[in-house]
């Protein structure tokens, strides 16, 4: 699917009682587009949207911060940014959430639904597929089957820093060359 249609569908879905960051923002959708349009051949999969990163800056493990240097910062952002530049792969890792919009407030973050989960799923196959694919945390672990590191909030920094170094360590030395998006 080209990345203009996959925007425009997600921006159209509705997925359970989460909150569409997409479907009123132009810039949200700007962004995602652009950032699925650079390819990569691995992804990061988190669990949802996060109300201080991709709800406010349209983009996982991402805050308005790290985008304009004004808005909210996120600590899980900043800590996955740091550890993907850290291995020199900042800019070819396509980070991504299993649930793409936000379960929770404007003011909270809460684990999505089951059926949330499965509403969400077409998007999330599209975006994995052909692709390397590291589950960040045990919801995406357990939804993907793939690879897990422990996710960097409560704690977490350290084994999270661990796990992306190991996962990279094992794979050929052109590990995240870009791809065409699906």
């Amino acid at each position: 699917m080209e990345p203009l249609v996959f925007v425009n569908a997600l921006a159209a879905a509705r997925i359970g009682d989460t909150f569409n960051q997409y479907a009123g923002s132009e810039l949200r959708r700007a962004r995602l587009r652009a950032h699925l349009e650079r390819g990569a051949d691995t992804v990061l999969v988190g669990e949802a949207a996060g109300y201080r990163g991709a709800r406010v800056s349209g983009l996982a493990f991402t805050s308005e911060r790290q985008l304009t240097g004004s808005g909210p910062a996120e600590a899980t952002a900043t800590i996955v940014h740091r550890v993907l530049d850290e291995l020199g792969l900042g800019e070819s890792v396509l980070l991504w959430n299993v649930v793409p919009t936000h379960p929770g407030t404007a003011g909270s973050n809460r684990r999505p639904a089951r059926a949330e989960v499965e509403a969400a799923r077409p998007f999330l196959e599209a975006v994995v597929e052909g692709r390397r694919v590291i589950a960040v945390g045990r919801l995406a672990a357990a939804v993907l089957g793939a690879p897990y590191v422990r996710h960097p909030s409560h704690g977490g920094a350290g084994p999270f820093a661990e796990g992306l170094r190991s996962y990279f360590a094992t794979i050929p030395a052109r590990r995240a060359t870009r791809a065409a998006f699906l």
